[in-house]
């Protein structure tokens, strides 16, 4: 793919998730009907009405990682199939790299679903309920090195370099809130997150080996890899069993290095389309000079991609 020519698709992760979501493409399109039967089948859970009504477990991390997923791969096999949209590159922010390793065609729905499910359990058994924390760091200038620095002594990580402007921190809840003391000190704004486990710290590290194992037993498409942004290199996954599985385990605890992911993107795309529930990669793709079109409900992918 030549620079500056390649469709880009992108997938936000959790936290975009929000009753309704997927439904009105559901009602339109055989092609989403297909892929929430197929995902419902493969999780052993009716994940249409797990996403369509008021259920709490949408906000569980077992049930709200498959739903995304779900969601957006109904959305992005009906603008394909309805809207003749195509893609060249993908990348997902998170859980949202395993959507478009899905879209890419590298790994198959159902083992997805089922995969995802799984994760969700595991980082949602990882660490007990109010032990670990997360904080939003926002101001101009955040830069990775100075951030893990100053939380020297602390069982705190750097979860997500969202944009230039954004940086999520995650460890610890003691030490999570020390280092928010240190940050707010410098002038840096903090935001707590309202998370359920501390996602992308040290403290996931447990799950790494089982994880793994589920891993091991996905049949990957290697060829399609090189297509993906890989969260944990910040370049994109290799055409390599190993070295794709790899980065997955290793992203549970890593750091999602978006902001390299955008920039490798950004110098090959010349379009970037967000699919998903909702759209907050739009604005971290804003800050690094790149406009997106952001798809969130049926009707945006109409306005965008009618047909002639």
């Amino acid at each position: 793919m030549s620079e500056g020519t390649a469709r880009t698709i992108v997938f936000p992760g959790q936290g975009s998730q929000r009753p309704g979501m997927g439904k009105d493409f559901h009602e339109r399109f055989a092609a989403a009907r297909a892929v929430y039967d197929e995902a419902s089948t493969a999780a052993g859970l009716d994940i249409a009405a797990l996403c369509f009504g008021e259920d709490e477990r949408l906000g569980l991390t077992e049930f709200t990682q498959p739903a995304i997923l779900t969601t957006e791969i109904a959305m992005w096999r009906s603008m394909g199939e309805e809207l003749g949209v195509g893609g060249d590159l993908f990348a997902g922010h998170s859980l949202g790299e395993y959507t478009a390793l899905v879209a890419a065609g590298v790994i198959g729905l159902a083992d997805a679903v089922r995969l995802v499910r799984k994760r969700g359990a595991l980082m949602q058994q990882a660490v007990p309920a109010g032990e670990g924390a997360m904080v939003a760091v926002i101001g101009e200038g955040l830069e990775l090195d100075a951030l893990r620095a100053r939380m020297e002594g602390l069982e705190v990580d750097a979860a997500n370099h969202n944009s230039p402007s954004q940086i999520v921190i995650s460890g610890k809840a003691a030490d999570v809130a020390e280092g928010k003391t240190r940050l707010e000190a410098d002038g840096r704004r903090c935001v707590a997150l309202d998370v359920s486990a501390p996602f992308h710290s040290r403290m996931m590290r447990s799950i790494e080996s089982p994880f793994a194992a589920e891993l091991a037993a996905i049949t990957l498409a290697v060829e399609q890899a090189p297509k993906v942004a890989s969260n944990f290199t910040g370049g994109f996954h290799e055409a390599s069993a190993d070295a794709i599985r790899a980065g997955l385990v290793s992203q549970i605890a890593g750091t999602v290095r978006w902001v390299d992911n955008m920039r490798a993107l950004g110098g090959r795309s010349a379009s970037v389309i967000e699919i998903g529930p909702g759209r907050p990669l739009t604005g971290f793709f804003k800050e690094i000079g790149v406009t997106t079109t952001a798809i969130r409900l049926l009707r945006d992918a109409e306005k965008a991609f009618r047909k002639a």
